[in-house]
């Protein structure tokens, strides 16, 4: 965020044309820009002297900085964010391409795969890294579980979650248990469990466990069992898809290998990516993190842009956007914002 949320209104009407104008000339041709190049194309009877004193103020105040390898400027992450919140225009998407994106993310059975199309789609369109969140409905919570011994060490579990659905697994133990042992284990996951989601339910029981250490009693043990295994969501809650990463490669600033490398690993241990979802999930509307505000070193390069997706008015998840700081945040940020909007209309529609 900038030091100042009042910067906008320390600038005259000319010194805030002149940023807007460097910061578009700067997002479209990636290049610093002088003031000759301003004083051009910016039909203002201004000199380059002039221009340049008013570039001078606006690096004072921390918009713009000089590269040592040029006399031309560039935006701040701090300019970036003045820009973002005070001085882009949005439109909305023409009819006709909110249409094309429609019928690209329609009604299907395969959650999944709707998830994976919405990610395709929205770096196709991008030509960014995109990335969705899988939904949270898969976090329905418990209301009711029973276990059932078929032979040896193999157990029927049956999960009745709260919107009803009714899932059944079969587990194998590492000892046989009666069906005693069983109906006493589904009381008490019942009787302290109901209600929460299971992936809660699993982690709860694990830490349960390490307090507890040596002095665990047979129910507990048996429960925890019973848990790492009947608990265990598929495709869990913490996980997103993600396409177009190798589009960061054809980007400038983010041409380095190391960097690269770097931003690659990350995607690949999903932590920081995950992080800023869940920091994003909360939100009204469009998110956009730029460079270092995400917090994380390797994404100071980055500017990310997220929206959530709902489904009968109830936040599902997150998906967004991450391209270079220098990203046509005037395009992007309506396109994110429609995907949103068309993936939870094609998750109500699949219910």
């Amino acid at each position: 965020m900038p030091k100042n949320p009042d910067t906008v209104f320390e600038l005259n009407d000319r010194s805030l044309f002149l940023f807007r104008s460097l910061v578009e000339h700067f997002i479209h041709d990636g290049q610093p820009v002088g003031s000759r190049t301003l004083a051009r194309d910016t039909n203002l009877a201004l000199s380059p002297a002039t221009i340049r004193n008013v570039m001078a103020d606006l690096e004072d105040m921390g918009l713009l900085q000089s590269p040592h390898t040029s006399a031309g400027r560039i935006p701040t992450v701090q300019g970036y964010r003045l820009f973002v919140d005070s001085l882009l225009s949005i439109e909305r998407l023409a009819d006709p391409e909110v249409e094309r994106m429609a019928r690209e993310v329609v009604k299907e059975d395969d959650v999944q795969h709707l998830v994976e199309r919405a990610s395709s789609m929205l770096s196709d369109i991008t030509k960014l890294a995109a990335v969705v969140m899988l939904p949270r409905s898969r976090l329905n919570s418990l209301e009711h579980i029973e276990f059932i011994t078929l032979s040896k060490n193999r157990i029927l579990v049956i999960l009745v979650l709260s919107d009803k659905e009714i899932q059944n697994r079969i587990i194998h133990t590492a000892k046989p248990y009666t069906q005693s042992q069983l109906q006493q284990t589904a009381n008490y996951l019942n009787a302290a469990y109901c209600g929460k989601d299971l992936n809660t339910i699993r982690s709860e029981l694990l830490t349960e466990l390490k307090k507890m250490k040596e002095d665990v009693n047979e129910l507990m043990q048996t429960a925890i069992e019973m848990a790492q295994q009947a608990f265990t969501v598929p495709d869990a809650h913490d996980d997103f898809v993600m396409s177009g990463h190798t589009n960061l490669m054809d980007v400038a600033e983010l041409g380095n290998l190391d960097k690269l490398k770097r931003l690659f690993e990350s995607f690949n241990q999903k932590r920081d990516i995950l992080h800023l979802l869940e920091n994003a999930i909360n939100a009204k509307g469009v998110q956009i993190f730029i460079g270092e505000e995400s917090g994380y070193e390797v994404l100071d390069d980055c500017s990310i842009v997220t929206s959530p997706y709902e489904l009968d008015g109830r936040v599902l998840g997150v998906l967004g956007v991450i391209g270079p700081i220098r990203m046509d945040y005037e395009r992007v940020i309506p396109i994110v914002d429609v995907t949103a909007k068309i993936l939870g209309s094609a998750l109500n529609s699949t219910n």
